[in-house]
Protein backbone atom coordinates (compact mmCIF):
# COMPACT_ATOMS: atom_id res chain seq x y z
CA UNK A 1 0.00 0.00 0.00
CA UNK A 2 1.12 3.53 -0.98
CA UNK A 3 2.56 5.56 2.22
CA UNK A 4 1.76 9.00 2.89
CA UNK A 5 3.94 12.18 3.31
CA UNK A 6 3.84 15.49 4.79
CA UNK A 7 2.06 17.62 2.74
CA UNK A 8 3.94 20.54 3.78
CA UNK A 9 6.68 19.79 1.22
CA UNK A 10 4.64 20.77 -1.75
CA UNK A 11 4.66 24.37 -0.36
CA UNK A 12 8.50 24.10 -0.40
CA UNK A 13 8.73 22.85 -4.64
CA UNK A 14 10.97 20.22 -3.47
CA UNK A 15 10.66 16.25 -3.24
CA UNK A 16 10.70 14.69 0.50
CA UNK A 17 11.48 11.24 0.62
CA UNK A 18 10.30 8.94 3.37
CA UNK A 19 11.04 6.01 2.60
CA UNK A 20 14.08 4.14 0.83
CA UNK A 21 14.21 0.83 -0.71
CA UNK A 22 17.82 -1.48 -1.08
CA UNK A 23 17.90 -4.20 -2.81
CA UNK A 24 20.90 -5.94 -0.89
CA UNK A 25 21.21 -8.97 -3.83
CA UNK A 26 18.17 -9.94 -6.59
CA UNK A 27 19.37 -13.05 -5.16
CA UNK A 28 16.23 -14.97 -3.20
CA UNK A 29 17.20 -18.62 -1.96
CA UNK A 30 13.94 -19.79 -3.01
CA UNK A 31 11.13 -19.44 -6.62
CA UNK A 32 7.77 -18.08 -5.24
CA UNK A 33 5.60 -19.22 -8.17
CA UNK A 34 3.79 -15.63 -8.11
CA UNK A 35 7.11 -14.12 -8.14
CA UNK A 36 7.14 -11.16 -10.64
CA UNK A 37 11.17 -10.37 -9.70
CA UNK A 38 13.18 -10.79 -13.10
CA UNK A 39 16.45 -11.66 -11.60
CA UNK A 40 15.83 -13.22 -8.82
CA UNK A 41 18.88 -16.04 -9.94
CA UNK A 42 21.16 -13.17 -9.69
CA UNK A 43 24.16 -13.32 -7.11
CA UNK A 44 24.81 -9.99 -7.28
CA UNK A 45 25.65 -7.45 -4.00
CA UNK A 46 25.21 -4.04 -3.35
CA UNK A 47 28.41 -2.88 -1.93
CA UNK A 48 28.96 -0.19 1.28
CA UNK A 49 30.01 1.92 -1.07
CA UNK A 50 26.64 1.99 -2.48
CA UNK A 51 25.15 2.30 0.62
CA UNK A 52 27.76 5.62 1.46
CA UNK A 53 27.14 6.80 -2.21
CA UNK A 54 22.82 6.61 -1.15
CA UNK A 55 22.65 8.63 2.09
CA UNK A 56 25.55 10.95 1.32
CA UNK A 57 23.46 11.88 -1.43
CA UNK A 58 19.81 12.08 0.34
CA UNK A 59 20.94 13.65 3.07
CA UNK A 60 23.09 16.21 1.30
CA UNK A 61 19.79 17.11 -0.63
CA UNK A 62 17.94 18.32 1.84
CA UNK A 63 15.15 16.18 0.55
CA UNK A 64 15.14 13.44 3.64
CA UNK A 65 12.11 13.60 5.89
CA UNK A 66 12.85 13.85 9.70
CA UNK A 67 11.33 10.04 9.52
CA UNK A 68 13.49 7.80 7.57
CA UNK A 69 12.25 4.27 6.56
CA UNK A 70 14.91 2.45 5.03
CA UNK A 71 13.61 -1.16 3.41
CA UNK A 72 15.81 -3.83 2.88
CA UNK A 73 14.16 -5.70 0.12
CA UNK A 74 13.40 -6.88 -3.60
CA UNK A 75 15.34 -11.09 -3.43
CA UNK A 76 15.91 -12.40 -0.12
CA UNK A 77 17.86 -9.63 2.38
CA UNK A 78 19.04 -12.59 4.92
CA UNK A 79 21.01 -14.65 2.16
CA UNK A 80 23.84 -11.36 2.57
CA UNK A 81 25.46 -12.18 5.78
CA UNK A 82 24.78 -10.42 9.01
CA UNK A 83 28.08 -8.69 9.43
CA UNK A 84 27.46 -7.06 6.08
CA UNK A 85 24.42 -5.60 7.69
CA UNK A 86 26.09 -4.53 10.97
CA UNK A 87 28.34 -2.78 8.80
CA UNK A 88 25.54 -0.84 6.68
CA UNK A 89 23.41 0.03 9.52
CA UNK A 90 26.60 1.81 11.40
CA UNK A 91 27.42 3.43 8.27
CA UNK A 92 23.90 4.96 7.59
CA UNK A 93 24.14 6.36 11.31
CA UNK A 94 27.73 7.83 11.16
CA UNK A 95 26.11 9.70 7.98
CA UNK A 96 22.89 10.71 9.41
CA UNK A 97 22.45 14.51 10.50
CA UNK A 98 21.05 15.76 13.56
CA UNK A 99 17.36 16.12 13.29
CA UNK A 100 16.84 12.51 11.30
CA UNK A 101 15.95 9.49 12.24
CA UNK A 102 16.54 6.03 10.49
CA UNK A 103 14.29 3.09 11.05
CA UNK A 104 15.18 0.09 9.06
CA UNK A 105 13.24 -2.79 7.68
CA UNK A 106 13.81 -6.03 6.20
CA UNK A 107 11.24 -8.16 4.82
CA UNK A 108 12.12 -11.66 3.94
CA UNK A 109 10.56 -15.36 3.59
CA UNK A 110 12.10 -15.89 7.36
CA UNK A 111 13.78 -19.37 6.58
CA UNK A 112 17.39 -18.34 7.49
CA UNK A 113 16.26 -16.24 10.81
CA UNK A 114 18.07 -17.42 13.91
CA UNK A 115 19.16 -16.37 16.97
CA UNK A 116 21.65 -14.28 15.42
CA UNK A 117 20.04 -12.35 13.05
CA UNK A 118 17.66 -11.66 16.31
CA UNK A 119 20.52 -10.15 18.04
CA UNK A 120 20.97 -7.96 14.99
CA UNK A 121 17.31 -6.97 14.63
CA UNK A 122 17.84 -6.30 18.52
CA UNK A 123 20.46 -4.32 18.34
CA UNK A 124 19.40 -2.62 15.48
CA UNK A 125 15.29 -2.51 16.29
CA UNK A 126 15.03 -3.51 12.66
CA UNK A 127 11.16 -3.72 11.72
CA UNK A 128 10.73 -7.63 10.72
CA UNK A 129 8.58 -8.91 8.23
CA UNK A 130 8.00 -12.45 7.31
CA UNK A 131 6.18 -13.53 4.61
CA UNK A 132 3.88 -16.59 5.17
CA UNK A 133 0.77 -17.62 2.97
CA UNK A 134 -1.29 -18.91 5.82
CA UNK A 135 -1.33 -22.63 6.85
CA UNK A 136 0.56 -25.20 5.30
CA UNK A 137 -1.24 -26.12 2.65
CA UNK A 138 -1.94 -23.03 1.52
CA UNK A 139 1.07 -22.15 2.01
CA UNK A 140 3.16 -24.75 0.37
CA UNK A 141 1.03 -24.57 -2.81
CA UNK A 142 2.91 -20.98 -4.17
CA UNK A 143 5.80 -20.45 -1.55
CA UNK A 144 8.42 -23.52 -3.15
CA UNK A 145 12.34 -24.22 -3.12
CA UNK A 146 13.81 -24.07 -6.75
CA UNK A 147 13.45 -28.02 -6.37
CA UNK A 148 9.47 -27.35 -5.74
CA UNK A 149 9.44 -28.24 -2.27
CA UNK A 150 7.54 -26.40 0.24
CA UNK A 151 8.90 -23.91 2.25
CA UNK A 152 6.32 -23.80 5.01
CA UNK A 153 8.69 -25.73 8.20
CA UNK A 154 11.70 -23.34 7.87
CA UNK A 155 9.51 -20.39 7.56
CA UNK A 156 7.49 -21.42 10.58
CA UNK A 157 10.38 -22.16 12.54
CA UNK A 158 11.58 -18.87 11.25
CA UNK A 159 8.86 -17.25 12.91
CA UNK A 160 9.05 -19.43 16.47
CA UNK A 161 12.92 -18.12 16.59
CA UNK A 162 11.30 -14.60 16.25
CA UNK A 163 8.81 -15.24 19.49
CA UNK A 164 11.19 -17.33 21.42
CA UNK A 165 13.76 -14.09 20.98
CA UNK A 166 10.96 -11.50 21.84
CA UNK A 167 11.24 -9.35 18.53
CA UNK A 168 8.52 -7.77 17.40
CA UNK A 169 7.40 -8.92 13.76
CA UNK A 170 4.61 -8.38 11.35
CA UNK A 171 3.43 -11.31 8.36
CA UNK A 172 2.36 -10.61 4.95
CA UNK A 173 0.35 -13.01 3.62
CA UNK A 174 -0.43 -12.81 -0.08
CA UNK A 175 -4.18 -14.28 -0.38
CA UNK A 176 -4.63 -16.88 -3.44
CA UNK A 177 -7.82 -18.08 -4.08
CA UNK A 178 -7.82 -20.64 -2.09
CA UNK A 179 -6.68 -18.33 1.16
CA UNK A 180 -10.02 -16.41 -0.07
CA UNK A 181 -11.68 -19.45 0.82
CA UNK A 182 -10.44 -19.90 4.03
CA UNK A 183 -10.67 -16.99 6.76
CA UNK A 184 -11.80 -19.60 9.91
CA UNK A 185 -8.41 -21.40 8.81
CA UNK A 186 -6.59 -18.43 8.19
CA UNK A 187 -7.65 -16.72 11.71
CA UNK A 188 -6.44 -20.52 13.17
CA UNK A 189 -3.20 -20.91 12.02
CA UNK A 190 -2.31 -16.80 12.86
CA UNK A 191 -3.26 -17.55 16.54
CA UNK A 192 -1.93 -20.89 17.11
CA UNK A 193 1.33 -19.53 15.53
CA UNK A 194 1.48 -16.89 17.91
CA UNK A 195 1.07 -14.09 15.32
CA UNK A 196 -0.30 -10.59 16.07
CA UNK A 197 0.28 -8.33 13.41
CA UNK A 198 -1.26 -9.48 10.05
CA UNK A 199 -0.80 -7.50 6.42
CA UNK A 200 -3.23 -8.97 3.37
CA UNK A 201 -1.51 -8.70 0.05
CA UNK A 202 -3.48 -10.02 -2.64
CA UNK A 203 -2.12 -12.28 -5.70
CA UNK A 204 -1.71 -9.56 -8.07
CA UNK A 205 -0.96 -8.86 -11.85
CA UNK A 206 3.00 -7.43 -11.35
CA UNK A 207 5.84 -7.71 -13.85
CA UNK A 208 5.42 -10.98 -16.03
CA UNK A 209 3.11 -12.46 -13.76
CA UNK A 210 -0.37 -12.75 -14.26
CA UNK A 211 -2.63 -13.29 -11.80
CA UNK A 212 -5.15 -15.87 -12.31
CA UNK A 213 -7.80 -14.41 -9.00
CA UNK A 214 -9.22 -12.57 -11.43
CA UNK A 215 -10.50 -14.67 -14.30
CA UNK A 216 -14.19 -14.44 -13.61
CA UNK A 217 -14.70 -11.27 -12.21
CA UNK A 218 -15.36 -11.94 -8.50
CA UNK A 219 -12.22 -11.45 -6.65
CA UNK A 220 -13.72 -7.87 -5.30
CA UNK A 221 -16.54 -9.60 -3.58
CA UNK A 222 -14.64 -12.70 -2.57
CA UNK A 223 -11.92 -10.32 -0.89
CA UNK A 224 -14.38 -8.76 0.70
CA UNK A 225 -16.63 -11.39 2.26
CA UNK A 226 -13.11 -12.79 3.26
CA UNK A 227 -11.67 -9.77 4.87
CA UNK A 228 -14.92 -8.81 6.19
CA UNK A 229 -15.11 -12.56 8.04
CA UNK A 230 -11.60 -12.35 9.14
CA UNK A 231 -11.86 -8.51 10.87
CA UNK A 232 -15.53 -9.15 12.62
CA UNK A 233 -13.91 -12.97 13.91
CA UNK A 234 -10.83 -11.60 14.91
CA UNK A 235 -12.51 -9.13 16.76
CA UNK A 236 -14.53 -11.72 18.57
CA UNK A 237 -11.47 -14.27 19.55
CA UNK A 238 -8.92 -11.83 19.98
CA UNK A 239 -5.20 -12.88 19.61
CA UNK A 240 -4.84 -10.04 16.47
CA UNK A 241 -3.44 -6.64 17.45
CA UNK A 242 -2.98 -5.03 14.10
CA UNK A 243 -4.81 -5.60 10.62
CA UNK A 244 -3.13 -3.69 7.74
CA UNK A 245 -6.04 -3.62 5.64
CA UNK A 246 -8.02 -2.04 8.56
CA UNK A 247 -5.90 -0.16 10.78
CA UNK A 248 -4.02 1.21 8.23
CA UNK A 249 -6.95 1.95 6.40
CA UNK A 250 -8.99 3.48 9.38
CA UNK A 251 -6.07 5.92 10.11
CA UNK A 252 -6.90 7.81 6.90
CA UNK A 253 -10.45 7.63 6.91
CA UNK A 254 -10.42 9.57 10.64
CA UNK A 255 -7.56 11.83 10.12
CA UNK A 256 -8.83 15.95 9.95
CA UNK A 257 -9.41 17.30 6.45
CA UNK A 258 -6.12 19.33 6.75
CA UNK A 259 -3.73 16.38 8.07
CA UNK A 260 -4.29 15.54 4.69
CA UNK A 261 -1.29 13.51 3.52
CA UNK A 262 -0.09 12.08 -0.07
CA UNK A 263 0.42 9.41 -1.83
CA UNK A 264 4.30 9.03 -1.85
CA UNK A 265 3.86 6.43 -4.67
CA UNK A 266 3.12 9.31 -7.26
CA UNK A 267 5.71 11.72 -5.87
CA UNK A 268 9.11 11.82 -7.60
CA UNK A 269 11.19 10.82 -4.88
CA UNK A 270 8.78 10.30 -2.68
CA UNK A 271 10.43 6.97 -2.33
CA UNK A 272 14.06 6.30 -3.86
CA UNK A 273 14.61 2.80 -4.86
CA UNK A 274 18.61 1.89 -5.57
CA UNK A 275 19.30 -1.87 -7.13
CA UNK A 276 22.70 -3.56 -5.88
CA UNK A 277 24.06 -1.67 -8.64
CA UNK A 278 23.79 1.52 -7.52
CA UNK A 279 20.79 2.31 -10.53
CA UNK A 280 17.90 4.67 -8.89
CA UNK A 281 14.33 4.60 -10.02
CA UNK A 282 11.02 6.53 -8.10
CA UNK A 283 7.66 5.74 -7.49
CA UNK A 284 6.35 1.81 -6.97
CA UNK A 285 9.58 0.17 -5.96
CA UNK A 286 8.42 -2.91 -8.15
CA UNK A 287 9.58 -1.08 -11.44
CA UNK A 288 13.14 -1.33 -10.61
CA UNK A 289 14.35 -4.18 -12.17
CA UNK A 290 11.42 -4.31 -15.14
CA UNK A 291 11.12 -3.27 -18.63
CA UNK A 292 8.61 -1.53 -20.82
CA UNK A 293 8.20 -0.28 -24.72
CA UNK A 294 7.61 3.39 -23.07
CA UNK A 295 10.08 3.95 -20.16
CA UNK A 296 12.48 1.55 -20.88
CA UNK A 297 14.33 0.06 -17.50
CA UNK A 298 12.58 3.08 -14.91
CA UNK A 299 16.16 4.12 -14.35
CA UNK A 300 16.79 7.42 -13.73
CA UNK A 301 20.06 7.26 -12.81
CA UNK A 302 23.09 5.54 -11.47
CA UNK A 303 23.45 7.07 -7.53
CA UNK A 304 27.51 6.79 -8.09
CA UNK A 305 27.62 9.08 -11.84
CA UNK A 306 24.64 11.26 -11.46
CA UNK A 307 22.88 13.51 -9.19
CA UNK A 308 19.70 13.14 -6.99
CA UNK A 309 18.52 16.70 -8.43
CA UNK A 310 19.94 15.71 -12.25
CA UNK A 311 17.73 12.60 -11.46
CA UNK A 312 14.80 14.63 -10.79
CA UNK A 313 15.37 16.35 -14.08
CA UNK A 314 15.82 13.52 -16.06
CA UNK A 315 13.89 12.95 -19.22
CA UNK A 316 13.12 9.41 -17.92
CA UNK A 317 11.67 11.15 -14.57
CA UNK A 318 9.85 13.86 -16.53
CA UNK A 319 8.02 11.00 -18.81
CA UNK A 320 7.13 8.81 -15.83
CA UNK A 321 5.76 11.42 -13.79
CA UNK A 322 3.55 13.30 -16.65
CA UNK A 323 1.75 10.16 -16.93
CA UNK A 324 1.20 9.60 -13.73
CA UNK A 325 0.23 12.77 -13.00
CA UNK A 326 -2.39 12.13 -15.78
CA UNK A 327 -3.58 8.99 -14.20
CA UNK A 328 -3.68 10.69 -10.51
CA UNK A 329 -5.79 13.86 -12.03
CA UNK A 330 -7.76 11.61 -13.51
CA UNK A 331 -8.31 9.89 -10.25
CA UNK A 332 -9.08 12.90 -8.50
CA UNK A 333 -11.50 14.20 -10.73
CA UNK A 334 -13.56 10.96 -11.05
CA UNK A 335 -13.11 8.83 -7.56
CA UNK A 336 -14.67 8.75 -4.41
CA UNK A 337 -12.01 7.14 -2.84
CA UNK A 338 -9.01 9.15 -3.80
CA UNK A 339 -9.07 11.26 -0.47
CA UNK A 340 -7.98 7.80 1.33
CA UNK A 341 -5.61 6.72 -1.90
CA UNK A 342 -4.07 9.32 -3.37
CA UNK A 343 -4.32 8.65 -6.73
CA UNK A 344 -3.31 4.52 -6.83
CA UNK A 345 -0.34 2.64 -7.60
CA UNK A 346 1.57 3.08 -10.75
CA UNK A 347 2.84 -0.73 -11.18
CA UNK A 348 -0.92 -1.71 -10.88
CA UNK A 349 -1.93 0.85 -13.12
CA UNK A 350 0.69 0.19 -16.17
CA UNK A 351 0.43 -3.56 -15.58
CA UNK A 352 -3.25 -3.99 -15.57
CA UNK A 353 -4.15 -0.86 -18.23
CA UNK A 354 -1.12 -0.75 -20.15
CA UNK A 355 -0.34 2.97 -19.07
CA UNK A 356 0.43 5.20 -16.08
CA UNK A 357 -2.43 7.79 -17.25
CA UNK A 358 -5.02 5.29 -16.16
CA UNK A 359 -7.54 5.40 -13.03
CA UNK A 360 -9.09 2.05 -11.81
CA UNK A 361 -7.08 -1.09 -11.14
CA UNK A 362 -7.92 -4.41 -9.20
CA UNK A 363 -5.22 -2.72 -6.58
CA UNK A 364 -7.94 0.51 -6.37
CA UNK A 365 -10.91 -2.13 -5.80
CA UNK A 366 -9.09 -4.56 -3.38
CA UNK A 367 -6.69 -2.36 -1.21
CA UNK A 368 -8.77 1.03 -1.26
CA UNK A 369 -12.34 0.25 -1.96
CA UNK A 370 -12.76 -3.16 0.07
CA UNK A 371 -11.36 -1.71 3.47
CA UNK A 372 -12.49 1.80 3.39
CA UNK A 373 -16.48 0.23 2.50
CA UNK A 374 -16.21 -2.25 5.76
CA UNK A 375 -14.51 1.07 7.98
CA UNK A 376 -17.84 2.78 6.83
CA UNK A 377 -20.13 0.53 7.19
CA UNK A 378 -19.05 -0.85 10.78
CA UNK A 379 -19.24 3.14 11.69
CA UNK A 380 -22.87 3.64 10.59
CA UNK A 381 -23.94 0.91 12.62
CA UNK A 382 -21.95 1.62 15.29
CA UNK A 383 -23.77 5.22 14.99
CA UNK A 384 -26.79 3.71 14.39
CA UNK A 385 -26.78 1.83 17.79
CA UNK A 386 -25.50 5.13 19.71
CA UNK A 387 -28.47 6.74 18.34
CA UNK A 388 -30.75 4.05 19.13
CA UNK A 389 -28.85 4.08 23.03
CA UNK A 390 -29.66 7.76 23.19
CA UNK A 391 -33.39 7.81 22.38
CA UNK A 392 -33.99 4.80 25.03
CA UNK A 393 -31.96 7.18 27.54
CA UNK A 394 -33.93 10.10 26.95
CA UNK A 395 -37.47 8.37 27.02
CA UNK A 396 -36.45 6.48 30.36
Amino acid sequence: MAQLVSADTAAEGRPCVDTVVLQPTPFCNIACRYCYLPSRSDTSKMSLDTVRAVFTALFASGWSHPWLTVIWHAGEPLVMPVTYYEEAFALVAALTPPGIEVRHAIQTNGMLIDATWCALFRRWQVGVGVSIDGPREIHDANRVTRQGRGTFDKTAAGIRCLIEEDIPFHVISVLSTRALQAPDEMLAFYRDAGITDVCFNVEESEGDHISELFADGGAEARFRQFLGHFWRKSREAAGIRFLREIDGMLTRILRPDEAAGENSQVQPFGMINVDCHGNVSSFSPELLGLKNADYGDFIVGNIHTDSLDDMRRSDAMRAMHRDIAAGVAACRAECAYFSVCGGGSPINKLTENGSFATTRTSFCDLVQKVPTDLILDALDRLETVLDDDMLVRSAS
